[in-house]
């Protein structure tokens, strides 16, 4: 048992992306969102771990599924 709850598991499926124009001009939405994250604030930056974390693996998802990999 461990003192914490990871972000993402292995076994947890990956997202369902949208294609990478979109995922790209989403990344860029959300970078400059938290951008302005006060690094000094906890919540804030809990917040922008897990929004980047999932944009990324959105992103990731969506090169993967263009690619043709995975399948």
């Amino acid at each position: 048992m461990t003192s914490y709850d990871p972000l993402y598991a292995p076994t947890e499926e990956p997202p369902f992306p949208g294609s990478v124009d979109v995922e790209l001009k989403l990344a860029r939405r959300l970078l400059d969102v938290v951008a302005d994250a006060n690094i000094h604030d906890h919540t804030a930056m809990l917040k922008a771990a897990g929004s980047l974390d999932h944009r990324m693996r959105s992103l990731v998802a969506a090169l993967t599924a263009e690619r043709g990999e995975g399948q």
